[in-house]
């Protein structure tokens, strides 16, 4: 299949595009580089620098190349960021996708995977969080990904537009090639924080609370290899001719922060100081995800479910790349 990956020199969309060129398909990667690396697309992809939100630039996209598949990553990420400026992720984050969609449904495309997310769930009511839950979106950015969803589901009511929406929870790790990780700036995962802090980038790692209710007082939550998240994404598109899917996705297992900061003292070597802050606002005790749903109906099973060799593959990643992309020379 040729398939277009919006967002492919990020995070989680390049090491999905590393994926699926390892399985044989023909990817193009269209990416603005806002957040995203030159340097993490792999180099059997076609790059192709643009923005969504220029649709002269996505139409001709479309005629350039003949897609069987899109995969939908380049979006605003950031929850508190979304709470200080909604306007953006309501409005780019949704007014980009509906570029997107329309550019597909013109051109014929009927598969697409959307990159969503767990901030669905604001205050679920059952752990571990299953499809069936209830959703309140905790934040702007979460809105906006429902909105996405909702608009597949009317696409495909009315055009049979095959999709899956895969909300997942605390992708983390690196490619286990150790080519590709996590670089973001500013860093506002736990994990990567944590080991900024073993390789002296930072002082010391703050705790946000620890009078919650869990087994350490410390929020608990699912962390996700993102290679096993990059499979889920090739699992759900090769099954989409069989119907539109949701899945959630996680270990099924949750970690307290103060778990996750033993773990990597003993994967660094580092002792990683410590101190605990006030709580953030609106920051749930636990969030863990069922991926029950996802195992029983396409067979996913996670190569890599332990926090150790997901923080060891992290801690690979950032050892050699200390600066991110930019430690080699390299810039995005």
């Amino acid at each position: 299949m040729k398939i277009l990956v919006t967002g492919g020199a990020g995070y989680i969309g390049s090491i999905v595009v590393e994926e699926l060129v390892q399985e044989g398909e023909e990817v193009v990667v269209f990416d603005n580089l806002l957040f995203g690396h030159r340097e993490a697309v792999h180099p059997a992809a076609t790059f192709v620098f643009g923005d969504l939100a220029d649709r002269a630039a996505v139409h001709d996209l479309f005629e350039s190349h003949r897609f069987d598949a899109v995969m939908h990553f380049a979006s605003h990420t950031l929850v508190g960021e979304s709470m200080r400026k909604p306007f953006l992720y309501l409005g780019a984050n949704v007014t980009n996708a509906l570029n997107l969609l329309q550019e597909a449904v013109d051109h014929g495309v009927r598969r697409f995977i959307l990159s969503s997310t767990a901030n669905l769930f604001d205050r679920p009511e059952r752990i571990p969080i299953t499809e069936e839950e209830r959703i309140v979106p905790g934040s702007p950015y979460g809105e906006s990904k429902f909105i996405i969803e909702r608009f597949l589901h009317w696409l495909d009511r009315i055009y049979g537009f095959r999709y899956a929406a895969l909300r997942y929870f605390n992708a983390a790790g690196a490619s286990p090639t150790g080519e590709r990780g996590e670089d973001h700036n500013p860093e506002t995962h736990l994990i990567p924080r944590v080991l900024q802090v073993a390789l002296g980038q930072r002082e010391k790692i703050t705790i946000f609370g620890d009078d919650y209710p869990t087994r350490d007082g410390t929020p608990v939550r699912d962390y996700i290899h993102v290679t096993d998240l990059a499979q889920a994404h090739i699992l759900a598109l090769r099954a989409l001719d069989e119907g539109s899917r949701t899945y959630n996705l996680g270990n099924g297992q949750g970690f307290t922060v103060r778990e996750v900061i033993e773990v990597a003292r003993e994967v660094t070597g580092h002792p990683i100081p410590a101190e605990v802050g006030p709580r953030r606002p609106g920051d749930p005790a636990v969030l863990i995800a069922s991926s029950e749903k996802i195992r029983r109906e396409l067979g996913w099973e996670p190569r890599y479910p332990d926090l150790r060799t997901i923080i060891e593959h992290a801690w690979q990643w950032h050892r050699t790349h200390p600066y991110g992309y930019a430690s080699t020379g390299e810039s995005g």
